[in-house]
């Protein structure tokens, strides 16, 4: 085999995602041949030793996928150290080498979860940049209106101040409202919706209900991207099959980023009616010609007393000028 960075080497083998190999590395937990492993180096895992707290990795030639229905009770993590149950507990001890779970579903969330000892496609299925879907049944209590669903879809923002992403949101078909309620029970309902998200942030769907008063009565994922399987019993798990194994890598694609457009300025509208408030728009300047040489002035000879009149002839009494008068 060619040289390969640490953190795809022990991705590969099942030991941890990329994102968490670094983290190892960084600790000082990973070696190659002795040396202290640094961020960036290689190493060849048939030929030199890669350990990590000084126990070997050796690469994996035949990854093991499998999907689990996971039952209410069972923390999503290898182990807990509260003591509590974890999903690779219901997994046979002989196939438990490496395995990893996919993301992660509430303690008390049902539902599809895979289990891998592949970090690649864990990191590929998991991560929200690659746009992975999720699909979850949810009933909550009441019938929360459209007003209050369009708040949801649009994304809230949780305690830690992020907004989650959009999501959809369907009712389910056929609808479950209650059942029968005792006498003096006042009345209530319980609603069935359908919600898909790209983006699984801890306890996300049990809290955006509950901003809107309608908290979360059961829930449980029923889809990972493409990939389903109602006739799965609870608490059971089975291998996936090459042809699914390839549909959610399809499926999980690097999402591109879109630039956001800036808004187009509106022209203000033209308008003869200044009374209307509307500004009228402005004319577009004209592009003065290159002005045109002058041509020299003749030299003033004499000047002009400003506001001078000229003097009015003075008349005879016999009518004419005194003028015409002497050149008689």
């Amino acid at each position: 085999m060619s040289e390969e960075r640490l953190q795809k080497i022990l991705a590969r083998a099942g030991i941890a995602s990329r994102r968490k190999a670094e983290e190892l590395i960084r600790e000082g937990l990973v070696t190659v041949n002795g040396r202290l492993a640094e961020l960036g180096d290689k190493a060849d895992p048939e030929r030199d030793a890669v350990k990590v707290n000084g126990k070997r990795v050796q690469p994996l030639h035949e990854h093991r996928y499998l999907l689990l229905n996971k039952p209410k009770g069972y923390m999503s993590t290898v182990s807990d150290p509260e003591g509590r149950k974890t999903v690779i507990d219901l997994v046979p001890p002989g196939m438990r080498r490496a395995l990893v779970p996919v993301g992660r579903l509430d303690y008390n969330t049902e539902g599809l979860l895979l289990l891998t000892d592949d970090g690649e496609f864990a990191q590929r299925i998991a991560h929200p940049r690659y746009g992975s879907t999720k699909t979850y049944e949810v009933k909550v209590k009441g019938l929360p209106t459209e007003a209050q669903l369009d708040r949801l879809r649009a994304g809230i923002v949780l305690d830690d101040g992020k907004r989650t992403a959009p999501v959809e949101i369907r009712s389910r078909t056929p609808f479950k409202p209650v059942g029968a309620r005792r006498r003096g029970e006042p009345e209530s309902e319980n609603s069935w919706w359908i919600v898909e998200l790209t983006e699984g942030r801890t306890r996300q769907i049990r809290e955006m209900f509950l901003r809107v008063g309608h908290p979360v009565q059961k829930l449980r994922r029923i889809a990972i991207g493409p990939l389903r399987d109602p006739h799965l019993p609870l608490g059971a798990l089975r291998d996936l099959t090459e042809p699914e194994v390839h549909k959610l890598l399809k499926s999980a694609q690097p999402r591109e980023k879109t630039a956001r457009k800036k808004p187009a300025r509106k022209k203000p509208a033209v308008t003869s009616n200044k009374g209307d408030g509307a500004r009228p728009a402005k004319r577009p300047v004209a592009k003065r010609a290159a002005a045109k040489p002058r041509k020299p002035r003749k030299p003033v000879t004499g000047v002009k007393r400003a506001g001078a009149r000229k003097p009015k002839a003075r008349t005879s009494p016999r009518g004419g000028s005194r003028s015409r008068q002497g050149r008689r």
